[in-house]
Order: structure tokens, then C-alpha cells, then sequence
């Protein structure tokens, strides 16, 4: 199973950049795994709030294989602990997912055809953080996840 991180808007800033490489890094121990940045439509400074996000998941649902598995993250997703994070990839992996890809969104989220297409959304908190960080955290609870699969010392529950 390969994993897939996708998030839409601009390359990592500086002060994240360093440990989002470094916990893909330790990841791809594990699972091989990929960032795609998609880039904001060239004219989003003249679309609507809907009109952006419905162009951005038109890109999204077309780079998306019938196949892939597609957790989308949204805060009114369900959330769950570490070590539901861990099961919840190893299921992915039991039944043989090619492609595990984790959706972050645009600046107004994800739209209602993404979500629909969707197998799971998921909620990291009921907190808004900025898309850079979601980033970086996405990134260190899949490490964690493949940690406490592995049964190393990473995670301390």
C-alpha cells in the first residue's frame, strides 16, 4: 500500500518544511509514501469562496483513482486516538488498498462532491489550524500510527 498525502495550496513554508520531510521520511520505512501539493486554480482571486473550492475538488476528483482509498479531513469528520489512527491503516492494508491518500483542502475546505467521494472523513480536531501545520501534523500521527503498528517505542500510551 502506497500513502498519499494531498493538500491544496502553496509549497510547505520554511518553518514547517523541515519536519514534515523528516516524519515522511521515517514513514517511507514503513509504506512508501508522497506528497502532491495541488496548486490553487490561477484565478481563485476572482472566484467565489463556492465557486473556488467546487474548481479545486473538480481538480482533486479528477486525479483520484477508482481504486483509492480517500480519507478526507474536515473538522466535522469522526475523530479517533493514535491507536485508532494505527488500525485504521493496518485495515487499509489488510484489504489490500493500492493507495491510501489523505485529503487536506483548500482555504474553505472540501467540497461536497469530494466529500461524497470520500471513504472516510476524519477530523484531527475540533480546533482550526493553519493548512501548513494540519501538514506536519497529518505527517507525525502516520509515523505515530506506524509506530504502534511496528509495536516500537515512539508512542507512549
Amino acid at each position: 500500500m502506497k500513502i498519499q498525502f494531498w493538500s491544496v495550496g502553496k509549497k510547505n513554508e520554511p518553518y514547517v518544511h523541515a519536519g514534515i520531510e523528516d516524519f515522511t521520511n521515517r514513514i517511507s520505512k514503513y509504506f512508501p509514501v508522497q506528497w502532491t501539493i495541488i496548486p490553487v486554480p490561477k484565478n481563485a482571486g476572482m472566484l467565489s469562496d463556492m465557486d473556488l473550492k467546487k474548481k479545486e475538488g473538480e481538480t482533486i476528483l479528477e486525479w483520484l483513482e477508482p481504486t483509492d482509498y480517500l480519507v478526507a479531513l474536515d473538522e466535522r469528520g469522526k475523530s479517533m486516538n493514535s491507536e485508532g489512527l494505527a488500525k485504521f491503516v493496518q485495515a487499509r492494508a489488510n484489504e489490500s488498498a493500492k493507495r491510501l491518500v489523505f485529503l487536506i483542502g483548500g482555504a474553505y475546505g472540501i467540497d461536497a462532491a469530494v466529500l461524497k467521494r470520500a471513504n472516510y472523513t476524519w477530523s484531527l480536531s475540533e480546533l482550526v489550524f493553519p493548512h501548513q501545520l494540519v501538514r506536519l501534523i497529518l505527517a507525525e500521527q502516520v509515523y505515530r500510527a506506524c509506530t504502534i503498528l511496528r509495536n516500537e517505542k515512539y508512542h507512549h500510551s
